[in-house]
């Protein structure tokens, strides 16, 4: 573990204020409306070393960039496929699901992310308030 430094804690308490599974340039324009003489490489490393420390936990969504979550306990999350945002999902988590898996097709697990997708309430919404009428708010299979 690395030491505790001021450039750490800005990085640590920005992913955990901002809550949205922010990615990497969204926690450095955070802290660096704050702290404007910190370097985007300063606060990468800082992101790294707290998920490697295991503060925070690094997410990687398939066709975007990853993103980081104040929340490393195991649970699911969603992704909206219209604005990006990702979410928690407040469901029960099922621990031997990897442990399934690795029984039946012999695979031997590092971890793994497991990320619904699907279009967010307020993106609903905004749908069908451009498309009333549409019962799914004009959205294509």
């Amino acid at each position: 573990m690395k030491r505790k430094t001021i450039q750490r804690a800005l990085t640590l308490r920005a992913v955990q204020t901002m809550q949205s599974h922010p990615t990497a340039d969204e926690v450095y324009e955070a802290v660096s409306a704050e702290h404007p003489n910190i370097s985007r490489g300063t606060v990468y490393r800082n992101l790294n070393q707290l998920s490697e420390d295991g503060e925070i936990r690094e997410m990687e969504v398939p066709g975007g960039a990853d993103r980081f979550d104040h929340c490393c306990h195991a649970h699911y999350h969603v992704r909206c496929l219209t604005c990006g945002r990702v979410f928690d999902v407040d469901m029960d988590y099922i621990p031997d699901l990897a442990n399934s898996i690795k029984d039946t097709h012999g695979f031997q697990f590092s971890g793994y992310d497991l990320m619904f997708k699907g279009i967010c309430p307020a993106c609903l919404q905004a749908q069908a308030e451009t498309h009333p009428g549409s019962e799914d708010g004009g959205s294509t299979p």
